[in-house]
């Protein structure tokens, strides 16, 4: 899904409330980080990663992790990465897009 700048930026506004859900660690991009943003992202829509390790690669793992998710990736600062992924199967979105 291409986002807008203005969708991206209300996204952004919304993603500096939220705490990280998933965390990706010195073992770097496993199935078990994938399968994790993959279902945080069915429940919340809106995610926000922390990198711990790998701290020179956040643009590169954040590619590879919007790619294996099928997500947007809608910003990183630092070491943080906010996805965006809505389901198109639920009338009560939690952000209308």
């Amino acid at each position: 899904m291409e986002l807008k700048s203005y969708q991206r930026a209300f996204l952004r506004s919304q993603a500096q409330l939220l705490d990280p859900v998933v965390y990706v660690g010195k073992e770097g991009l496993t199935e078990g980080v994938v399968n994790a943003l993959d279902e945080a992202l069915f429940h919340h829509e809106l995610v926000k990663v922390r990198f711990h390790s790998h701290k020179d690669d956040t643009s590169a793992l954040s590619r590879e992790l919007e790619k294996k998710t099928a997500s947007t990736l809608v910003t990183t600062v630092g070491f943080t990465a906010v996805f965006f992924r809505q389901d198109p199967k639920d009338p009560e979105r939690i952000y209308k897009i």
